[in-house]
């Protein structure tokens, strides 16, 4: 971006470092590769489509920035989705997120219940949810162990902590304790954190969930900074320009209550901008790590020491700078093994001039970015990407990765000519060699549309066993895309854990089909301000079984089950084994 000084103001970019005049030269990874076989045998990708059912299925939602001309910086950021079963019928809901006009309009998110027939019914006010923040996004586990899944709505604001009594949520945030902090400006008022990414997660080991909360930074009305682009009218501003705010921490104590653990816990970390979390295992030690992106920041890897500590090492594990040594501008963030051997990759969107992040493990305390390796650098310089996951959309056995892109300046095009405000999604296709080729194009028009994309979650909405996309866009509706194959043979899991830790989460799959491995992991948080289904989706290919399923519960024990049919959805119960069993829909 050009950004140039005049007298009463700064010329900055919004959510993004400040660029050159002229652009650095391109590393020879990110020029067009040679054609190469994409290995398995396979030059193409398999012909899978997407379909935009949204209208269809009922979901007649637009998000609110509250923009009215000030060009206040959190018009630009929202907001989050949710795919989850909020009533325990056994199909996927859906929760959208949105935001109060700054002028006191109502704006209320949106809860749809999945009627299993193709469409969705607006529940929201029936559900108890028909309040309005300013909402950013959304994490959800049962919390409080009594059989249905809770909200954790992050807001710029109190936060909010939905329980979910019998179908009807009720806010318990404040006598939970975990609405949130508030600083203090210069003229000393009060004002809240600007919560963003949150994930639920043991982090002690005692069984039961804590609540991780990342926050932005520190904004205000009265704090807005006057920034433009061109000198003559007011831009979004940078998060350069604003100092940034610590994530915090809150143990869960049981009987409702939490308390924050933030600095006991080693993660008082002012200098956070964040925006994404991300969790995984990554010394197999049975302690969750997280991953947390900051905008404009070193990114933060978290390292679980027990006992409810943790240990920052972003710069020292090389996920905090790019190879140039600069903090890139981290939003969206999810982790797998790219190529089922075992070596983890977190993949982290990025602003436009910066190519996707994919830092691959080179042992388990050190990454280095293999996105030009993987082929993923020139097809993701000039998006600029927010929600991003790591799916097996066509369930031959491997990850690949969907992107949800948008900038965050209207006028971006007067500027930097190559660069537009909306941009289409993109569809990565993983090769099984840790290459990852672009296959937008061909999987239908939801790839080819530009918008201004935000959130993201992926999940089984039609119960046929491969997996949807749902996906949000800024000041815009949202979009259902249904996943039309053909694709391999599946197995859906739901996992149920012994209690407080009902969800399982924080156990490790390992699904032996053949003699290749996949292993997964029961998780909340990745992408951007948004929930996906805890389920697990392990693509069999051509297979017809999964040999031997090991799971490592939460609490360290470990069970075996051999032989589990292609074609259903397994509930599998700690000690127990396989309780329920439904086929898919044909």
């Amino acid at each position: 971006m050009i950004w140039r000084f005049s007298v009463g103001a700064l010329m900055l970019a919004a959510c993004g470092p400040e660029e050159p005049s002229e652009p650095a030269p391109k590393p020879e990874y990110t020029k067009p590769a040679a054609d190469y076989a994409v290995g398995r045998g396979r030059k193409e990708a398999p012909a899978v489509r997407f379909v935009d059912v949204t209208r269809e299925a009922g979901l007649e939602f637009r998000h609110e920035t509250g923009a009215r001309g000030d060009k206040w910086m959190p018009e630009t950021m929202g907001s989050g989705c949710a795919l989850f079963d909020y009533d325990g019928d056994g199909w996927l809901d859906v929760l959208l997120v949105s935001s109060d006009g700054w002028g006191g309009e109502k704006a209320p998110g949106k809860l749809y219940r999945n009627l299993g027939n193709g469409t969705f019914d607006d529940v929201t006010k029936r559900a108890g949810l028909g309040f309005s923040v300013y909402g950013m996004g959304a994490t959800i586990a049962d919390y409080d162990a009594d059989g249905d899944p809770d909200i954790y709505l992050t807001t710029l604001g109190p936060n909010l902590l939905l329980r979910n009594d019998a179908g009807r949520f009720v806010d318990v945030a404040q006598e939970a304790g975990v609405a949130g902090a508030v600083w203090r400006d210069d003229a000393g008022n009060e004002n809240p954190e600007w919560s963003t990414g949150a994930a639920w997660v043991d982090v002690d080991g005692d069984g039961w969930l804590d609540l991780l909360v990342t926050n932005y930074v520190r904004w205000s009305a009265s704090t807005d900074i006057y920034t433009t682009l061109d000198g003559k009218g007011k831009s979004y501003a940078t998060p350069q320009q604003y100092p940034g705010s610590t994530p915090r921490l809150y143990r869960n104590l049981g009987e409702g209550r939490f308390e924050e653990i933030t600095e006991d816990a080693g993660l008082l970390l002012p200098e956070g901008k964040s925006m994404g979390v991300a969790m995984t295992d990554f010394e197999d030690d049975g302690r969750i790590d997280l991953v947390v992106t900051n905008d404009t920041q070193p990114n933060f890897l978290l390292q679980n020491l027990g006992g409810g500590r943790f240990a920052e090492r972003g710069l020292a594990a090389g996920i905090g700078y790019d190879e140039t040594g600069r903090a890139r501008a981290g939003m969206g963030v999810d982790i797998t093994s790219v190529a089922n051997d075992g070596v983890l990759s977190i993949a982290i969107g990025n602003f436009s001039r910066e190519a996707l992040s994919l830092y691959s493990q080179a042992g388990s305390e050190v990454f280095v970015d293999a996105a030009g390796k993987a082929r993923l650098m020139q097809a993701t310089l000039q998006p600029l990407t927010f929600g991003l996951r790591f799916f097996d959309y066509d369930l031959d056995g491997y990850q690949d990765l969907i992107l949800a892109n948008g900038h965050i300046e209207p006028e971006i095009n007067s500027t930097q000519k190559e660069i537009e405000y909306r941009q289409p999604p993109q569809l990565f296709w993983n090769t099984g060699e840790g290459r990852m080729v672009e296959v937008s194009e061909q999987t239908g028009g939801p790839f080819l549309k530009p918008v201004v994309a935000r959130g993201l979650s992926v999940g089984d909405i039609d119960a046929d066993g491969d997996l949807d996309v749902l996906l949000t866009t800024n000041g815009g509706p949202a979009y259902l895309l249904r996943n039309e194959g053909p694709t391999g043979r599946v197995v859906e899991l739901d996992l149920t854990g012994k209690a407080p830790n009902r969800d399982a989460i924080g156990a490790k799959v390992t699904a032996q089909v053949g003699e290749r491995e996949q292993v997964f992991m029961v998780r909340t948080g990745s992408s951007y301000l948004s929930h996906s289904p805890m389920s697990l989706t392990v693509g069999l290919g051509a297979a017809e079984q999964i040999d031997r399923l090991e799971i490592r519960w939460p609490d360290g024990t470990v069970e075996a089950l051999e032989q589990i049919a292609a074609g259903a959805r397994y509930e599998i119960a700690q000690g127990e084994g396989i309780v329920g069993e439904r086929a898919f829909v044909q």
